[in-house]
């Protein structure tokens, strides 16, 4: 099965897992406001949790409550991240964002209710035993809270107003926050689920994670806002420090290919039964969304 065929297939065994987690929700606003946000959109950090526990021997079926759980954590993150007082952005996926679909009260609401989702999905039996589902609970809580991706987007919008720009350090401690200690988390599912050592796919995840945002600031460049689904060169019309602004061009690309390797070498102990992962990899800097 081809990569892509892979992604497409997990993808639709989360959105099933996460269609019946709100099916039995009262057909209210900010319901109806969180089915829409977790519609769509490429599923890798799903995609992550799902061949994490392949690679341990773990069925996806198995495994699923798990990577639909980083997901609706995910959405949350997008819908609070879209609203006026964070990045402000009226599109997302190619469609308008929650607070532009409904309004602002929603969409925080919508966002709250996806977050406590996840939670309650980490708690699904069928993920094993307590032990297992606590620790994937307190992981989750981590990469998503003050130390993780909360930490990455207060200093984003601490940086949008400082004195001088950010330096190439400081970026990459943000996204290590806002964008990787989600990435980690999803990696290392896996592991976490079978009792594994989770290292070998910590140290893959940390360089694919700052990958992916390098492809990001690559694509807010060149990339197309039709292709993207969302507003293009936002942070050079803001003054935003990014990769491409410090390294240049070229320079982001580069770096995001050595960021691959790492990846891809971080994973060599496992063979042959990494090669979804190195694929993985390799989409995250050729992507066009």
């Amino acid at each position: 099965m081809t990569f892509p065929d892979l992604l497409k297939q997990d993808a639709a065994l989360v959105q099933a897992r996460l269609d019946a987690a709100l099916a039995t929700q009262d057909d209210v606003p900010v319901v109806q406001a969180m089915r829409y946000a977790v519609q769509g959109g490429k599923r890798l950090r799903a995609f992550l949790v799902l061949e994490s526990a392949r690679l341990h021997g773990i069925a996806p079926e198995a495994a699923v409550a798990a990577a639909a759980a980083v997901e609706a954590l995910h959405a949350y993150s997008l819908i609070h991240d879209d609203l006026p007082c964070m990045d402000d952005d009226d599109l997302r996926r190619g469609l308008p964002t929650v607070h532009v679909k409904w309004d602002e009260a929603t969409a925080v609401l919508a966002g709250d209710a996806l977050q406590t989702l996840a939670f309650e999905l980490l708690c699904d039996p069928a993920l094993g035993a307590p032990d297992r589902r606590l620790a994937l609970v307190a992981g989750l809580a981590r990469a998503s809270g003050a130390e993780g991706m909360v930490l990455g987007q207060a200093l984003d919008i601490a940086a949008e107003t400082a004195a001088t720009p950010l330096t190439l350090p400081e970026i990459t401690r943000l996204q290590a926050g806002k964008t990787g200690a989600l990435i980690c988390f999803s990696a290392e599912a896996g592991a976490v689920l079978a009792g594994a050592d989770p290292a070998p796919l910590r140290a893959y995840a940390t360089a694919l994670g700052l990958a992916f945002q390098i492809a990001d600031d690559i694509l807010d460049v060149e990339g197309d806002e039709v292709a993207t689904g969302k507003r293009v060169g936002k942070d050079a019309g803001a003054g935003k420090a990014t990769f491409v602004s410090l390294l240049g061009l070229e320079g982001a690309k580069n770096r995001a290919s050595d960021l691959i390797a790492e990846a891809e070498a971080a994973v060599s102990p496992y063979g042959d039964r990494a090669a979804a992962l190195i694929a993985a990899a390799r989409f995250v800097i050729s992507r066009q969304s």
